[in-house]
């Protein structure tokens, strides 16, 4: 399926879904490179792992279902979720973690209801879902900022890591994840999760070395480098602001609330903006065209019910980062959505209560 974008009369040029989704993977460019730069190059492998099997598996099932596999692959669709996937999981994962989301993801959530387009949940956000409660464990092994690790391990040692769980030099995933202090880190927002749990205040929970100020270090470079790209897309008008803008705004404004209510329980609107994927969420993952809303008034609607709901789980719920759950939960609301915030066809006018037609 190759569809042509354009917006007459005012819109003439033409973009085909390669060229579209191209500019897409070129936008997450910036935010893969400090990722990478930050937590290692674990990253590069696990996105180089996810593209093969993408690949592979598209390509395997539309030879099977007698369809034109390689002008599928060509629209760069399954590339596009392969490195979603990728760049959500932790870098040192083993490798069999990646290969079976991306499987998933292709082979279920996608083809399974009849490839680009017929899809009704985001691929990738079913697929990180599906590893996230199939093996909490390994989904939840995130390595500190390189920075702050007693252990850097190069390019060597990434793929050691993520083959066979140890680096070149013998270290184990553990070995690699303890900070200078001797302690294992967590991300961020399990640091604040878990310190509140304890009845620590969040003041209190941002003592902890990870963080500098209210910022997790190496975090919100990354949300930076997301945002650069997020930005470059809505000005290259390949997404609109609606739904980034409705998610942002939703957050900062549940966060604001609680955290003027209780400011010793509740982390700050910087915080929940900056410390996790809320900002390649909002650009990259909750835009996608097939799974979202179609309309602008209902673009504006899901995005801030997933910032709501990301609010809502992370706060109260059991998982510290939630964009995978209110994404999906969005999914299933979006023919409901759309049927209410349905445009108003053009020359026809709304009929006054009480006045006869």
């Amino acid at each position: 399926m190759n569809y042509k974008l354009a917006s007459s009369p005012h819109q003439h040029v033409r973009r085909n879904t390669g060229q579209v989704i191209r500019m897409v993977i070129y936008a997450l460019i910036p935010g893969i490179l400090l990722q990478t730069w930050f937590f290692g190059f674990g990253v590069l492998v696990q996105i180089t792992l996810a593209v093969l099997t993408a690949v592979i598996t598209e390509a395997s099932i539309l030879e099977l279902r007698k369809r034109d596999f390689e002008r599928a692959i060509k629209d760069y669709s399954a590339i596009l979720t392969a490195i979603l996937l990728a760049i959500s999981i932790p870098p040192f994962a083993p490798w069999w973690v990646v290969v079976i989301g991306t499987f998933f993801a292709i082979a279920i959530v996608k083809q399974l209801y009849g490839g680009l387009g017929f899809n009704v949940f985001n691929p990738a956000m079913a697929a990180y879902v599906m590893l996230l409660v199939s093996f909490p464990v390994q989904m939840t092994q995130w390595m500190p900022a390189q920075s702050l690790t007693t252990h850097q391990p190069g390019i060597v040692d990434a793929i050691y890591a993520v083959f066979t769980g140890f680096s070149a030099d013998g270290f184990s995933l553990m070995q690699l994840q303890s900070a200078v202090d001797g302690h294992t880190m967590a991300t961020p927002l399990d640091a604040i999760k878990t310190g509140l749990a304890q009845g620590l205040t969040y003041e209190e929970g941002l003592q902890s070395a990870i963080f500098d100020g209210s910022l997790g270090i190496g975090w919100w470079w990354v949300s930076l480098g997301y945002l650069l790209g997020g930005l470059y897309l809505i000005r290259a008008k390949i997404i609109n602001w609606h739904i980034p803008g409705g998610m942002i705004a939703a957050m900062a404004v549940c966060a604001g609330i609680m955290f003027l209510v209780d400011g010793d329980r509740f982390a700050s609107p910087l915080f929940h903006l900056f410390n996790g994927s809320l900002i390649l969420g909002a650009f990259f993952i909750a835009t996608d065209p097939v799974s979202a809303s179609t309309t602008n008034k209902g673009r504006v609607i899901f995005g801030a019910a997933i910032g709501f709901w990301v609010y809502i789980i992370r706060t109260w719920g059991g998982y510290p980062d939630a964009i995978a759950f209110a994404v999906l939960i969005m999914n299933m609301a979006v023919p409901l959505i759309d049927y209410y915030t349905r445009p108003r066809t053009y020359g026809h006018q709304k009929t006054n209560k009480g006045v006869p037609k």
